[in-house]
C-alpha cells in the first residue's frame, strides 16, 4: 500500500508535468502552443499592442523568466533593449543564450534589408536585418518547424506528439495561405507608404511596393522637411494608402492624409494588436483584407 501511495504521489510529476516555455511575443506563443499542445504552458512576456522595439520589462517578467524551462525569442535584435537585462536578472541558466533550452528564431530565417554599415546616422537600425519576419506567412511555417525541432530536442518523450501537431498545423496553414494569396493577387504592384518599415516581409510576400516611410530613419521622428517631401512623393507616385502600425501616433499620418487625400490603414503586427486579432489566422485575415 505504501508503494502504491508513493506511485500516486509521483504520477503528477511524471505524467502530468508541463514545461513552462517563456516567449517574447504573442505570435511566438501561438505557434509554440500549437506545436506543444497540452505538454507545455506558454508564458508570453510582451503584449501584442506594445511597440515590440521598446518593451518596458515589468518586475513580474523576472519571475516568469526565472521559472521558465525554456525561452524562445524573435531575435534580429528586436528585443535587444529589454530581454538581455531581464535574462541576467532572472538568473535562470535554462534561459541563457547558448543553452540548449534557448532558441533565437532569427537564426533560422533569411533576414532582408541588412544595412551595409551601422552607425548613429542611420537611426535605430537593426544590424542583422529587418526583424519583423513573422509577417510573411511563409515564414510562419519555417518558424513552426523550427519550434517543433526545438521542443523535440528538449523533450524527446513527446516527440511524436510534437511531430503530429506540426503536421496538422502545417497542412492547415498552407490551406489558409492559398486563400490569402488569392485575396492579395490583385494587389501585386500596388504602391504603399508606411510609418515604420515593419511590413517589409508582408509587402515582399504579396508584391506590394513600399515607396517611403513617414519616419525619415528608423526610430527618428519626422521633421517638417521630411513631411513636405513625403507629401510631394505621395502626390507624384500616388500610392494607395498609408499602412500604419498601431503603436505609433497617427497624428503625422493624419496631417499627410489631410493634405493628399490618401487613406490611413492600421496594420496590426501581432496577436492582440487590435481587439479583433485574436490568433495568427485572424492576424493575416485582417492584414490581407485591409489593403484596398
Amino acid at each position: 500500500m505504501k508503494n502504491i501511495f508513493l506511485l500516486l504521489l509521483l504520477l503528477p510529476l511524471t505524467l502530468f508535468a508541463h514545461m513552462n516555455i517563456a516567449v517574447s511575443y504573442p505570435y511566438i506563443g501561438a505557434i509554440t502552443k500549437s506545436i506543444g499542445g497540452e505538454h507545455i504552458n506558454t508564458v508570453v512576456l510582451a503584449k501584442g499592442n506594445w511597440d515590440p522595439h521598446f518593451v518596458v520589462p515589468r518586475p513580474s517578467f523576472i519571475s516568469k523568466v526565472r521559472n521558465a524551462d525554456a525561452l524562445i525569442m524573435n531575435g534580429g535584435q528586436l528585443e535587444i533593449g529589454w530581454l538581455p537585462p531581464l535574462i541576467n536578472r532572472a538568473g535562470n541558466p535554462k534561459t541563457n543564450v547558448g543553452a540548449n533550452t534557448f532558441l533565437n528564431l532569427s537564426h533560422y530565417i533569411k533576414l532582408i534589408d541588412k544595412p551595409s554599415n551601422v552607425d548613429r546616422s542611420g537611426g535605430d537600425v537593426h544590424p542583422d536585418g529587418n526583424p519583423h519576419f513573422h509577417l510573411d506567412p511563409n515564414n510562419i511555417l519555417v518558424l513552426a518547424k523550427t519550434i517543433e525541432k526545438f521542443l523535440i530536442s528538449i523533450d524527446r518523450e513527446h516527440a511524436n506528439v510534437y511531430q503530429t501537431n506540426y503536421e496538422n498545423f502545417s497542412a492547415s496553414w498552407q490551406e489558409k495561405m492559398k486563400g490569402w494569396q488569392e485575396k492579395m493577387a490583385s494587389k501585386k504592384g500596388m504602391k504603399v507608404i508606411q510609418f515604420h518599415n515593419n511590413l517589409a516581409y508582408f509587402n515582399k510576400a504579396y508584391g506590394l511596393e513600399n515607396i517611403g516611410t513617414i519616419e525619415p530613419l528608423p526610430g527618428i521622428p519626422p521633421s517638417s522637411r521630411h513631411i513636405i517631401k513625403t507629401i510631394e512623393l505621395i502626390k507624384d507616385q500616388k500610392p494607395c494608402c498609408i499602412l500604419h502600425d498601431v503603436y505609433h501616433s497617427t497624428k503625422t499620418a493624419e496631417f499627410i492624409s489631410d493634405k493628399t487625400g490618401i487613406k490611413i490603414i492600421l496594420m496590426p503586427h501581432d496577436i492582440g494588436a487590435l481587439e479583433t486579432v485574436e490568433d495568427l489566422t485572424s492576424l493575416f485575415d485582417y492584414l490581407t483584407g485591409a489593403v484596398q
